[in-house]
């Protein structure tokens, strides 16, 4: 069913009157709510007057005192992938380490530690260059480091969600 005149001058009344798009689809009959909202849009009305039951604060719920307990948000918002954790403790190979076992990329073998230490992008970035344990990639500090038993990565600061 198109749009004619005198539907069209039915809809602006209905819609200055303040009735939702929803309302006057079913007042009109035969369109959609989508095909009021776009033909209002086509019009350019705007500022239509509130219905009476908006203009009338809602009243607010009471709060009741059961078991629900509000639990508090965390400060920090958006992507905390990245965020510095300040309950870690500053990594102390700086310290352990003897200068004249760490090592550059391309001073490493397979039996050197390859343990990054520092920032990559920094000058004084360096690998542990101790001798490995077992075969592995790392000396037996940082394999400990590196490979934590599964219980001790569950074991976790934050409280498990259901």
């Amino acid at each position: 069913m198109g749009w004619t005149d005198e539907r069209v001058e039915l809809l602006k009344k209905l819609w200055a009157d303040g009735l939702s798009a929803s309302q006057i689809a079913a007042e009109l009959g035969g369109i959609t709510r989508n095909a009021v909202i776009g033909k209002v849009h086509r019009l350019g009305l705007s500022g239509r007057a509130k219905s009476p039951s908006s203009t009338a604060p809602r009243p607010r719920k009471a709060r009741s005192s059961g078991h629900m307990m509000r639990v508090p948000r965390p400060s920090m918002r958006g992507n905390t992938a990245l965020a510095y954790d300040y309950d870690v403790e500053p990594e102390p190979e700086l310290i352990e380490i003897p200068l004249e076992q760490r090592k550059t990329l391309l001073q490493l073998t397979e039996k050197t530690c390859r343990w990054p230490v520092g920032d990559p992008g920094g000058t004084d970035f360096f690998f542990c260059g101790g001798g490995t344990a077992n075969e592995q990639p790392y000396c037996s500090y940082h394999c400990r480091v590196a490979y934590q038993p599964a219980n001790d990565r569950r074991r976790d600061k934050r409280p498990f969600r259901n």
